[in-house]
């Protein structure tokens, strides 16, 4: 079998609030330098269109970046017809500060949501939790046990059907947040597959960096810390580089 050969087109899209963009964007396209047929073009939200027309993988690290319904339009055709979207953390988030220190969660996403196969709704305190692997053997997993990490633990409206890879358990509150409060003991996706058409999205909900000024307009001028969560751990480094490497490979997929 031939060795592939062409350029790897790569839309990344990386921005928002409350996170450390700047450490996420040079985590991401540190790992991407590693694929010599990688071209990545950067975006800070989703006014990348003309570049999604001709890409084969689109990645995006976001919080509260919100799609028009052109855009969103144009995201849906790119998985549809093959492409394959890696989208991490908070890329399904909708945030409305609707007090002090109050958030809501708007359905203004439009078909957002069906496509990612979530919402976000809320989290609880920032704590360590346990990942549970659903498919020990699949590829992203494979030779990588049950970890801990300190990371956002996403409460999520979800839009099936899901190939839940690994999972984790709550039952609890989030303060702060109008929705998200997590009343039965079920898992809560962490990392998931979802097709559409050719295409799929890879959703892995880890990946929580923040700097210590990234919460200014929230009126905290200091946050007087730098979260780097599950950036620290080991087995998220490795499962994201796999994810990523899945990611790229969409070119050798697509006709």
């Amino acid at each position: 079998m031939s060795e592939p050969t062409g350029r790897i087109e790569v839309v990344l899209v990386c921005g928002g609030y409350w996170h450390d963009f700047d450490y996420a964007r040079l985590r991401l396209l540190t790992e991407l330098a590693e694929h010599d047929r990688v071209r990545t073009q950067v975006f800070e939200d989703y006014e990348c269109i003309e570049a999604l027309a001709s890409a084969h993988t689109l990645i995006t690290y976001t919080c509260n970046t919100i799609p028009t319904p052109g855009q969103r339009k144009a995201l849906s055709a790119f998985v549809t017809r093959g492409g394959r979207w890696l989208a991490l953390h908070g890329t399904n988030a909708a945030i409305e500060t609707i007090g002090p220190n109050l958030f809501a969660t708007p359905r203004i996403l439009g078909e957002l949501p069906q496509l990612l196969g979530s919402q976000f709704l809320g989290h609880p305190p920032i704590e360590p939790y346990r990942v549970e692997l659903t498919e020990p053997d699949h590829p992203f997993l494979r030779g990588i046990e049950a970890f801990e990490v300190t990371d956002e633990l996403y409460i999520s409206e979800l839009h099936p059907p899901l190939r839940v890879l690994a999972h984790t358990r709550f039952v609890g509150e989030s303060p702060g947040f109008e929705e998200g409060h997590a009343r039965a003991d079920e898992p809560r996706p962490v990392l998931y597959l979802k097709e559409h058409g050719a295409g799929t999205v890879c959703y892995f909900t880890l990946g929580h960096c923040r700097g210590r000024f990234d919460l200014q307009d929230l009126g905290v001028a200091d946050l007087g810390r730098v979260d780097r969560g599950s950036w620290r751990v080991p087995e998220y480094r490795t499962i994201l580089r796999r994810c990523m490497q899945w990611a790229v490979d969409a070119a050798d997929q697509q006709p």
